[in-house]
């Protein structure tokens, strides 16, 4: 197993779905980000860290703000790099670096997964990559060593299910809603059925996410079936409150408990 599956599958033993915390890389600053990420990682099983990104197409206006501050405040890639080999000194979940596709080819591919994983990375989510439009990225990526997570929707058929699995070594991320990122009060009735046909031509696991809000949410996304559980704009959210994020992951963490 890599260390991915093996977070999931201890959170499987101790009778609970993985509990995934987002937060954009140097928001609200650099040592901000830090500080709040490693708390979060305290009660965490994985751990997701945002490259910023100008042009942040899934992103809701939550995460869309947290990307133009972190940017204004000059995070870039070797930045987030160097921010995320400190957390991986400071934390033992395994890191997944989350990015848009452009960085990544203004990087370099090879240079940049290489990169990423020698600051600490486990795994690598490609939120805006097709992967069957560019099997050689997926293939870069995982021989540095990187698990790598592809997005499926609500709209996705169960062709474009296996085809996506087929190039996902770590978990496939199964999106919420036909929309962006945003804490939402409920979540889709219709959300276990695309576990399940995820499930069904798969053995990954699968974390839902886009939508989860708290502790309500994160119950309706473990009861429907799914193996992790994402959540983003409620962290950033709390943060840009002057409240504890943590306090929200608590919550999270404890409805995704069967």
């Amino acid at each position: 197993m890599n260390p991915v599956s093996e977070a999931f599958e201890r959170a499987r033993k101790e009778g609970r779905r993985a509990a995934i915390p987002f937060l954009t890389a140097g928001y609200p600053d650099p040592e901000g980000f830090l500080d709040h990420a490693t708390r979060l990682a305290r009660l965490a099983d994985l751990f997701e860290v945002g490259l910023p990104f100008s042009d942040p197409l899934g992103d809701g206006p939550v995460i869309q703000r947290a990307s133009e501050r972190a940017l204004a405040q000059g995070v870039r890639t070797r930045t987030t790099l160097d921010l995320l080999a400190r957390l991986a000194e400071r934390s033992r979940v395994p890191l997944l670096l989350m990015t848009y596709l452009n960085p990544v080819l203004a990087w370099g591919p090879e240079r940049f997964f290489r990169d990423a994983r020698e600051a600490g990375a486990a795994g690598v989510i490609l939120p805006d990559l097709p992967p069957d439009e560019d099997p050689g990225i997926a293939a870069l990526a995982q021989e540095a060593g990187l698990a790598t997570v592809f997005l499926l929707a609500p709209t996705s058929t169960d062709a474009r299910i296996a085809t996506v699995a087929g190039y996902t070594t770590g978990f496939v991320y199964a999106v919420s809603v036909t929309g962006v990122t945003g804490a939402r009060d409920r979540l889709p009735p219709e959300l276990g059925e695309l576990i399940a046909r995820i499930k069904r031509r798969t053995a990954l696991p699968v974390a839902v996410g886009f939508g989860v809000s708290g502790r309500a949410t994160a119950r309706q996304v473990a009861e429907a079936g799914a193996d992790g559980v994402v959540v983003g704009s409620a962290l950033i959210r709390a943060i840009e409150a002057g409240a504890d994020p943590a306090g929200v992951l608590a919550e999270v963490r404890e409805g995704a408990r069967l």
